[in-house]
């Protein structure tokens, strides 16, 4: 069954495109949610003004994420955390962490745009992507600091 796709799709395709799918996948799935529609002349034109609207949103938000990536350059955060010995902290520093040392200089980035690999355990500096825009992410400093 050849459906349009309303949606981008891991492993299946991008929106706007064409392609060849299982019927019961399309009735089961993919169109009860919307994903996608009929591949038929009239839905090909509302999709592709649908798709025209997302492009033009998309470099909408692709612009005021690099302004946003301009301003935040000169940003650092300092996060105050108890620590023990050999500069164990106890618990950790986590994105929800960084998120809100990130608040308070005046940034609202939701914790999950914050990306660590593991959460931090020890003092000192490190780098952490904040990703703005699915093509727009900058590195910001973070120092976790002895709690006095």
């Amino acid at each position: 069954m050849e459906i349009i796709l309303r949606e981008d799709i891991d492993k299946l395709g991008q929106r706007g495109q064409v392609v060849k799918v299982a019927a019961g996948y399309a009735r089961n799935f993919l169109l009860p949610r919307k994903l996608a529609v009929a591949a038929n002349e009239s839905n090909k034109k509302i999709v592709e003004q649908e798709r025209q609207a997302h492009l033009r949103r998309e470099a909408k938000q692709i612009t005021e994420a690099q302004d946003l990536g301009k301003m935040m350059a000169a940003v650092s955060v300092t996060i105050f955390q108890k620590a023990g010995e050999n500069d164990q902290l106890f618990g950790s520093v986590t994105a929800n962490d960084v998120a809100v040392g990130l608040e308070k200089l005046g940034y609202t980035i939701d914790r999950k745009k914050v990306h660590l690999e593991d959460p931090i355990k020890t003092l000192g500096d490190f780098k952490v992507t904040v990703r703005l825009h699915k093509d727009v992410s900058i590195d910001i400093p973070v120092h976790v600091v002895k709690e006095e």
